[in-house]
């Protein structure tokens, strides 16, 4: 049975240099390799009338995220700067949505949602927005990370009332612990996030 169709919609996470060239400041391992699975699943939602979105951290200089600044994470996605772009071999569709998040300091895990991290407080970002105007029910969620920003998103999509699914060969782990890329998986299903694979080879 195809996944894709009018209703449904793609959410692509994060593809960018710093998550995933070696080069990168917070680079993922094997991230590289989920990219040509990524470019076949926009194909085919495309061509099945899905919507295509895509996510990306677009960080200020400074923000209480990064270590330097007392957050946690080393500096990575400053906005404008090559980290923040999107890794050169993800085919973006030329008009694809790209919901910036992290861009006043917040810490952006969610594509849906931005949390102040001094205050906590959470705001949202266009995508619920964007979802509810095309009349999307069902999310698919591909990109990296899969314990943080791909788990918050997928999260906060079922929370919102989406069916959603999450491509198990189509994201990477940072796994700051071992295993944690794994305890995301276990996570997400245990909140009704179906686990799937991609349909494009």
């Amino acid at each position: 049975m195809m996944r894709y169709g009018p209703g449904v919609a793609l959410l692509v996470v994060d593809v960018q240099n710093d998550f995933m060239d070696p080069r990168g400041t917070l680079a993922v391992a094997g991230a590289v390799s989920i990219v040509p699975v990524i470019n076949r699943e926009i194909a085919l939602a495309r061509a099945n009338g899905s919507l295509v979105a895509c996510s990306q951290d677009w960080h200020p200089e400074r923000t209480p995220h990064f270590a330097r600044d007392g957050g946690r994470w080393p500096v990575h996605c400053v906005r404008d700067t090559w980290g923040a772009e999107f890794y050169p071999t993800l085919d973006v569709p030329l008009g694809v949505p790209l919901i910036r998040k992290g861009t006043n300091g917040e810490d952006g895990y969610s594509a849906f949602t931005m949390r102040d991290a001094e205050t906590h407080e959470s705001v949202p970002t266009p995508l619920g927005m964007l979802f509810y105007e095309a009349g999307v029910e069902t999310v698919v969620v591909a990109g990296v990370a899969t314990d943080y920003c791909v788990k918050a998103s997928a999260l906060d999509a079922v929370q919102l009332g989406y069916a959603a699914t999450v491509l198990a060969d189509a994201i990477a782990a940072v796994n700051v612990a071992p295993g944690d890329g794994d305890t995301a998986l276990e996570e997400l299903a245990a909140a009704g996030v179906v686990i799937g694979r991609a349909i494009a080879k």
